[in-house]
């Protein structure tokens, strides 16, 4: 499965690298999935969502942005998760999003 992460934040880039072999850090067009951190902003969604309408998009951030999570879950996400699950187990929160 090819994995974008649309992620600042150096930590999270090597965490994510580390349970998911193979992820990059740019939209791909041809990936299956793509993980954004809500702190890049949940318009971010909608614009995934446009440009690429097939692709699954898993969202993360802090569990105490509720207006953050429903807009991404507005704008189009189909996983919308507190930043300390998805990082629990990224490998896991990706596949969940295949179902």
């Amino acid at each position: 499965m090819r994995v974008c992460a649309l992620v600042s934040d150096l930590m999270d880039r090597s965490k994510i690298s580390a349970a998911i072999p193979g992820v990059v850090f740019s939209l791909d067009a041809s990936a299956e999935v793509v993980i954004v951190d809500l702190a890049r902003g949940p318009q971010l969604v909608a614009e995934i969502r446009a440009e690429t309408p097939g692709i699954r998009i898993v969202c993360y951030g802090p569990h105490v942005d509720d207006d953050a999570a429903a807009a991404a879950r507005a704008a189009g996400a189909d996983v919308v998760l507190p930043r300390s699950r998805f990082f629990r187990d990224p490998a896991a929160a990706i596949a969940d999003a295949e179902s």
